[in-house]
């Protein structure tokens, strides 16, 4: 698998891929500083899996989610967000995210919500 984590925090990137190793995914990860590095990436070489933060400077993640919709792309897409509240959640799912990690996550909360997509 190949997975593209777009976070601003270089720190929250960081937690996240240590997150997936210690959840059993050792994946081919690639790291995004923002939306617009993330678009740009996926254009490039597509992933199997976006993790997006939802705040992020240049391009939000659910503005990268709907670009990369808008263009064709299919990416399985999910969000990993410091805010999870039923709206976000909503928007979220409307526009097509596979599941939305509200921070602080564990090993655990990654894997409930990747093996049934997986499956």
């Amino acid at each position: 698998m190949r997975v593209l984590v777009a976070d601003d925090s270089r720190v929250m990137r960081q937690i996240v891929v240590r997150t997936l190793r210690q959840a059993g995914y050792d994946w081919d990860v690639r790291e995004a500083p923002d939306g617009a590095a993330a678009l740009e990436m996926v254009r490039a070489d597509e992933p199997d899996l976006v993790l997006s933060d939802w705040n992020m400077p240049e391009m939000t993640g659910i503005e990268l989610l709907r670009a990369l919709r808008r263009e064709g792309f299919d990416t399985p897409f999910a969000f990993v967000t410091s805010e999870g509240s039923p709206e976000m959640r909503q928007t979220a799912d409307e526009a097509g995210a596979l599941f939305l990690i509200a921070k602080p996550f564990t090993a655990e909360t990654f894997r409930d919500a990747i093996e049934p997509v997986l499956a």
